[in-house]
Order: structure tokens, then sequence, then C-alpha cells
């Protein structure tokens, strides 16, 4: 029979996947290595069970004791699985910009899970580096895995992933591509490759808010580079010691919003259910494109799986929240599509002034307008309102018609975005768009401005 004596050994063999239509600008074979085939879902499986073996191998990890590390949740879950098999405690310290989800998966695994603010440096007691140090000193039996210093993390990667990647390329691989946090996956596989074929380029995808880019060209480690991002699991305000810079032929930065959108693409364009981190590797790999030639083997390699993250990159709320999805607005119907359930709020000529205030309050809108005799004679916006009150304070109880101004212009749903940014200017600050069940929807200059960032 072919079995598997408990989960750690299924870990590793992951499949190297050909990506289409994501890459097919890119001249070169793109190839993923999909990692989240792994039991815990991810990378860190392999250096998770490296580190433990070496620890228990030279006494720093005793029978019954606990593990401690701080993670951003994927190396607790490598971890998780170890301390199950081999009958530890684990202790994660993380940050409060992970996903709910890891934090769920690891304590529904039996971890005990800590977190720490992000927003703090790394010597601050409350940051989750010094937390895990500290809980470690405490905590009697305990060993402090430090992944971001522990040679095992990189050596793992030397032994087995550089391996894999080589053997399933034939050799052929040209350039390897990979998201950087704790270092150990890019200085693995890049000492493994470099020895292997000098002419392999290693190329790392930094996020905005690291040190690793500039500190790599210039030398430099500079605490200006350093704030607060949203992307997971890549990038560092520190420099690790798993980070061999000499095996790194360059960085690639990419923003948050390009890692969250092409996580999305990712999974409806390729099939592939990956993380934040890998959808940051994608996208810096097409960055890159013009470094890949038409006979180059390119490997990106995808860190984890898409189900740590449903309640962020893959939840459209989340997405629409930071500006983050991506909508694809050609015409004045993509537009109110948005709003297409709510009606169109207008206000009679006759009614008072104090009554479209009140309405503008109530729908939190700033331009409504102005019916009679079923007809759009007029319309009224906040600071028309501000001045003629500023002006005239009893024009509150005045109707609407003493005050209005012209009616919007009134255009059909398949008017292009571009006519429409002609017609929305100083003079003009919203349109009404007709749609073909002949209702009316408003698109004012905030709809445009949200459509065009």
């Amino acid at each position: 029979m072919k079995v598997s004596n408990n989960i750690l050994e299924t870990i590793g063999n992951t499949p190297l996947v050909r990506l289409n239509k994501l890459t097919k600008e890119v001249e070169a074979t793109v190839l993923a290595k999909v990692e989240y085939f792994n039991p815990g879902s991810s990378v860190k499986d392999r250096m998770a069970v490296k580190m433990v073996e070496d620890a228990e191998a030279d006494g720093r990890l005793q029978p019954g004791g606990t593990i401690v590390e701080g993670t951003s949740g994927n190396t607790g879950m490598g971890l998780a699985l170890a301390a199950i098999v081999k009958g530890y405690s684990l202790i994660c310290v993380s940050t409060d910009k992970q996903s709910k989800e890891k934090f769920d998966i690891l304590r529904a695994v039996g971890a005990e899970v800590i977190v720490c603010p992000t927003d703090v440096a790394p010597e601050d007691p409350r940051s989750y580096y010094s937390t895990s140090k500290r809980i470690a000193e405490e905590t009697p039996n305990s060993w402090y895995v430090n992944q971001y210093d522990n040679p095992s993390n990189a050596i793992a990667h030397y032994e087995q992933t550089g391996p894999e990647i080589w053997e399933q390329t034939e050799g052929k691989i040209t350039h390897f591509v990979v998201g950087v946090g704790t270092g150990g996956t890019i200085s693995g596989v890049g000492k493994f490759l470099k020895e292997k074929n000098p002419d392999i380029k290693i190329w790392g995808i930094d996020t905005y808010g690291s040190v690793f880019k500039k500190y790599h060209e210039t030398g430099i480690f500079d605490e200006n580079e350093i704030y607060s991002y949203i992307t997971e699991g890549i990038g560092e305000d520190i420099l690790p010691e798993n980070v061999n810079f000499e095996v790194i032929d360059g960085f690639e930065k990419v923003t948050d919003k390009d890692a969250a959108v092409y996580t999305r693409k990712m999974a409806r364009e390729e099939g592939i259910f990956a993380g934040n981190s890998c959808g940051a590797a994608v996208k810096g790999l097409l960055q890159l494109k013009k470094h890949f030639k038409k006979d180059d083997v390119v490997v990106v390699l995808l860190h984890d799986s898409g189900s740590r993250y449903v309640g962020k990159m893959y939840n459209d709320d989340w997405m629409r929240e930071r500006g983050f999805l991506e909508n694809t607005v050609v015409t004045a119907e993509d537009l109110v599509n948005e709003h297409e359930n709510k009606p169109l709020v207008s206000v009679f000529a006759e009614e008072l002034v104090s009554h479209a205030i009140a309405k503008m309050r109530k729908f939190g809108i700033s331009q409504i307008p102005v019916i009679k005799d079923n007809k759009f004679v007029g319309s009224v916006d906040d600071s028309a309102i501000y001045q003629s009150l500023v002006d005239r304070p009893e024009l509150s109880d005045a109707p609407i018609a003493s005050i209005m101004g012209p009616a919007f212009p009134i255009v059909n749903s398949g008017t292009s975005i571009e006519e429409l940014c002609k017609l929305i200017n100083k003079d003009t600050p919203a349109v009404l768009v007709k749609k073909t069940d002949d209702s009316h929807h408003i698109v004012t200059r905030y709809d445009i401005i949200s459509a065009m960032s």
C-alpha cells in the first residue's frame, strides 16, 4: 500500500503549473510552483518541519516542550502540524493586520494565538518580535523558533524546493521570482539554482513600506522607507539573517492594490486560488517582463492558499472600502449599476429650500434634480444652497424654484465615460442617466472620480 505514516510525509513535491492568460504578454514560458498543495496550504510547511527537526536533533527542543514563534500565519500552520504529530504545544504571536482566517485556522489546530499591534517598531515591547521572545523566555521548556534568523529556514529550501524546481524544469529554468519576507525561500532556492547554473536570475518581490529593495541597491537601511502596508507575507522593517542578498539579482516593488487585484485575477483567469503574496509575485513578474526573452523559463513561487484571505482580498466589500476593486467602467450604465437599486432622490419646485437640505442630510448627497409637472426643470446642489443662505438666511423658507439652477443634462445609458467627462464640470456637477426602462439615475463628479481612480 502507498501510505504516508503521518501528515508531515506529504510535504513537498508540489506541482509546477503553466500560467496562460495572466502572462499572455510575457514572451517567456511562465510556470507557477503552487505551494498550497502542501498539507498546511503553504510553502512554510517545508521550513517549519526542518526547523523543528533540527532543534530536536541538537537538543534545543525537548520532549513535551512548547514551541514559540512570531508568525504571519503560514509558518504557524506548519509548526502546528509538526507539534501535533510530534507532541508539542505551540504559541503563535502575530500582528493585527493578518487575516482573521489565519488566526481561526491556527486555533483550530490547537495553537494558542496572541495578537500584537502592527504599527510599532520591532524593538517596541508590544511588537510581535519582542513579544514572542519574551514569551519564550518566560515559558518553561520552550523553544523560540526565530524563523527570520534560523538557518534551517533557508536550508530547507536549498535541500527541497530548489532541487524540485530544477528537476521539474529539467534544468531549463532561467529566472526565479518569489516574494521575500523572512528570506528563507529566495535564499535557499537561489543558492541551489545558482550552484547549478550561475546565469539563473533570482528576483525578489518586495512591497512599498519595506526596506529590502533600497537596501539591496544601496546598502542603506533607510527607516524613511518603512511605513504600514496591507500586503501580507512579504516585506520587512528589519533585515533577517536569512536574506542572502548575494544570491539575489534584484528586487521589484508591488503596490498593495496591485497585489490584491492580481490575487483575484489569478483565481478568475487561471483557476489558481492563491494568497495575497502570490498576487504580488505574479504582478511583480509582469512588471519585470522586459527582462525575459522568448526561450526563457520563468518560475514564480506561489506561497499559500486563498483560503487564508476569503474575508479580505476575495471579499468585494473589503476591496471596495480600500479602493482596490477594479470595475471596468465604459458607459454611463456601468456607473449607475453601482446604485441602480436606490431610487433617484428629487424635490419638487414648490418645496421649500429647507426640505432639500433635509433630503441632502438624510441621504448623504450633494446634488438633487428639481421636478415640476413630471419634468426635470432645475437642480440644486449644496454649494448653491450654502451661498444663498449665507447671503439671505430667510431663503430657507422660500420655494426651491427661487434658488434652483439649470436642470442636469440627460443622457442615455450607452453614453461613454469620455462624453460624461465633457458634460460634468465646475458648472455642471451631475448628469441624469435615462435607462431603457425609463428610470433615471444620477451620476456626479464623485462617481466619475471613483471610476477613474
